[in-house]
């Protein structure tokens, strides 16, 4: 069956659909990963995004239930050049094919990924619409200008689990995980450090949290636009100097505003597992992941309170940021590391030391 991408600004690319053979609408942006597709379907953080694939061929490994991030894809399409029939691994349940059809997700093939990357790149993402229903190219443009984009939308009430929950029973540390739209993989590594975890939803209180007698807050990823979550925000902000904070990419984002700061929107935003990071104390550069289209703006922080531990080495952004008297830190990329490498895996460590030395 006959698919297309019409992109806002008139481009059009046409290829063949897989997946679910269906019409949907979000922000085209590319991921730069070359396996990990599973964790890049499930991260909660694309809820509103059509992803493309730089990579070229995508599936040969098929799917499992093991690799996801979450309980289901949260991408609203999936662009790549060409998607594997054949699914050959050990650990393999199910193809690419069959698992966007049984999760609604459609998919397109046979395009050309590298003209649209550098499309996008010399563009910026923008509004796309990804059919196998509508053929005619001027309505899918249309379509695609009228769509909602993620400026100024609050995607995160869409992603997240509405009622607090234990992600495991025991553990020396209770920790809060704040969902924004949590990986499930910050969840593991914190139990795997003898943390004891509790989800609690995103809009929650801090009385609410504070409650739970925690020896920290995790604040977790998340999709959209920061600066249209003000309500999170005040939550960071009565959370802020009570308990120990550690922050990933969203959370990241509310911290930054918690302090004062403000965030942009980056031209074509940062996703996949190659981005050169620097610890600016150590000047250890980290090879990292990384899934956000929005940052914190570094002239808006007060120096004098906010320290910056890490900075993008591709585009000079911030990545990471220390209060100097609180216990709170944050960074922009994913240290939980799935897919990817686990050059920042340490950070985890650094928030048990942090509750150990708080408490």
């Amino acid at each position: 069956m006959d698919a297309i991408l019409a992109l806002e600004d008139g481009k059009i690319y046409r290829g063949k659909s897989f997946g679910a053979a269906g019409e949907s609408y979000g922000e085209a942006v590319f991921n730069t990963s070359m396996s990990g597709y599973q964790e890049i379907l499930t991260d909660p953080s694309y809820k509103g995004q059509i992803v493309t694939m730089t990579y070229p061929l995508i599936g040969n490994y098929g799917s499992n239930e093991e690799d996801a991030e979450s309980c289901k894809p949260h991408v609203e399409g999936f662009v790549v050049k060409e998607y594997s029939k054949i699914a050959s691994n050990w650990r393999s349940q199910d193809s690419l094919n069959e698992y966007l059809k049984g999760n609604n997700v459609p998919g397109i093939e046979g395009i050309d990924t590298r003209n649209l990357t550098l499309h996008i790149r010399e563009k910026g993402a923008m509004k796309a619409v990804l059919s196998a229903i509508d053929t005619d190219e001027k309505s899918l443009v249309k379509k695609a200008k009228e769509s909602q984009g993620l400026i100024g939308v609050d995607l995160v009430k869409d992603v997240i689990s509405k009622k607090i929950y234990e992600w495991n029973d025991k553990g020396k540390y209770k920790v809060a995980a704040i969902d924004c739209g949590v990986k499930f993989n910050m969840l593991r590594e914190l139990a795997n450090r003898n943390c004891h975890v509790i989800v609690v939803p995103a809009g929650a209180s801090a009385k609410d949290i504070l409650d739970l007698k925690v020896d920290g807050v995790l604040l977790s990823n998340g999709p959209g636009d920061p600066a249209a979550l003000p309500y999170i925000v005040k939550s960071v902000q009565d959370l802020i100097g009570k308990v120990p904070i550690f922050g990933i990419c969203l959370g990241h984002q509310m911290l930054g505003q918690a302090f004062g700061g403000k965030t942009f929107k980056l031209k074509f935003g940062h996703h996949g597992a190659n981005h050169p990071v620097k610890d600016m104390k150590t000047g250890r550069v980290a090879i990292t992941v990384q899934n956000h289209g929005f940052c914190v703006d570094i002239d808006t922080l007060n120096k004098k309170e906010i320290e910056l531990t890490h900075m993008n080495l591709n585009d000079g952004t911030l990545e990471g940021m220390r209060h100097r008297r609180l216990p709170v830190f944050s960074v922009q990329f994913h240290p939980e590391a799935s897919p990817g490498p686990h050059d920042a895996k340490y950070l985890f460590n650094e928030f048990i030391i942090l509750m150990k030395s708080y408490n």
